[in-house]
């Protein structure tokens, strides 16, 4: 799972699946080092007992614990290119999640249909978010969550977030009786078939079968009842969709697309979107935005305020996609209406010189970054129509050759 950082107001998750969204800044501090390590692990002592952790379970566990130096690089982790929705979405919602997802929610119906009843979320979401994260418990990662956790939390860059992980990690292993051998994950500590963080875990795993224990590395059923409870504590609304793909008219003026131009149905049925098959999408005041992530080629998708929930899970408009229409799938549905685009592909550097251009010639991206987000698309959307090009976001060989202006080649 992908939380946003408490620290920062939100929840913070950092699971299997997006390992690339963690990539350090270049100004970012330098690993800690070795002779570091001894003092780190004193402040950590401290701090645990003055969390609530015994000072016996601080002596045996942290007073043995060596780092493991091998999760800084994958911290450090900055993927060369930067991914397209077509390049992520081909690989997360394919035939086999959707098979062995339905495989799943048969399993697990009588049990899911319960879980609604008492959460408001529906199954075949929580089968959706159990499949991304770990491949319904297939991958659930191999990392020991102390170690990690312990070498993160010594690291100057994020040490305040990770060293509380810590803390709520030792108290979820006194709380449960766990032996520290049995608590493996990701490299960042998420844990189990959902990959909660400690501090989720602590907060919202329950007990889904009535065994009297949570534990979400080998009991499917607590795991789904836990990934309930945190979605119904972020916020769903119970009765209402993720979202939909639709159909866009010829005409349409895509400078209304975008996640923070949300409009009431009303406002998007008059603008003549329908339902992929033709039908109207109704109209309501159900506030809705329109996300086009891989350009005007591709699929289009409304989405409603559970979006945003999926969002807390993994702040990603593209996981949010995949979640939601992979749930669809699960549920019965049929693919996308549209083949995935073949897209450009770019470098970080290619993506922050584009970045810099619009800058320079008035078109405010924000930082340049290398990163293809909201603002980024805003931009590039306002660039685009200056330039009598489709104002759809994103950023075709022709716009990024056209925002060059006196710096091409």
């Amino acid at each position: 799972m992908s939380f946003l950082s408490f620290s920062k107001g939100l929840v913070s998750a950092i699971g299997l699946t997006c390992v690339s969204s963690l990539s350090i800044a270049e100004s970012a501090p330098a690993p800690v080092l070795e002779g570091d390590f001894p003092s780190c692990i004193a402040r950590l002592q401290q701090q645990a007992i003055a969390g609530g952790v015994s000072k016996a379970t601080s002596d045996s566990v942290l007073g043995t614990i060596q780092p493991l130096e091998r999760i800084l690089k994958y911290d450090r982790n900055q993927p060369e290119f930067v991914q397209t929705f077509t390049g992520y979405f081909s690989k997360r919602v394919n035939d086999w999640r959707v098979t062995k997802g339905r495989e799943k929610l048969k399993l697990h119906r009588a049990f899911l249909q319960e879980l609604t009843k008492q959460h408001g979320v529906p199954g075949h979401y929580l089968v959706s978010f159990w499949g991304l994260e770990t491949n319904f418990g297939a991958y659930k990662g191999k990392i020991p969550t102390l170690r990690a956790l312990t070498t993160m939390a010594c690291d100057q860059r994020r040490s305040e977030y990770f060293s509380q992980e810590l803390v709520q990690a030792l108290l979820l292993l006194e709380r449960e009786g766990l032996n520290p051998e049995q608590m493996v994950g990701s490299w960042a500590g998420a844990m189990g078939h959902t990959q909660f963080m400690p501090t989720a875990y602590i907060k919202y795993a329950i007990d889904g079968d009535g065994d009297g224990k949570v534990d979400l590395w080998n009991n499917e059923k607590d795991a789904l009842a836990s990934a309930a409870n945190f979605v119904k504590n972020l916020g769903w609304q119970p009765g209402y969709r993720w979202g939909r793909e639709v159909k866009l008219p010829d005409d349409f003026d895509y400078q209304l697309a975008g996640k923070t131009n949300a409009k009431p149905l009303s406002f998007w049925h008059q603008q003549g979107l329908t339902k992929v098959d033709g039908s109207a999408i109704g109209e309501g005041e159900l506030m809705s935005s329109l996300l086009i992530p891989a350009g005007h080629k591709g699929s289009a998708f409304l989405i409603y305020p559970n979006f945003d929930v999926i969002l807390r899970w993994n702040n990603s408009e593209y996981y949010g996609i995949a979640v939601g229409h992979l749930a669809d799938r699960i549920a019965g549905a049929g693919g996308l209406s549209k083949p995935l685009p073949d897209l450009p592909k770019y470098t970080r550097e290619q993506m922050k010189t584009f970045q810099e251009n619009l800058n320079q010639q008035g078109f405010d991206v924000g930082k340049a970054d290398g990163i293809l987000g909201p603002a980024t698309r805003v931009g590039v959307r306002a660039f685009q129509a200056s330039k009598g090009l489709v104002a759809d976001g994103y950023p075709t060989q022709e716009t990024v050759d056209a925002a060059k202006g006196d710096n091409a080649d």
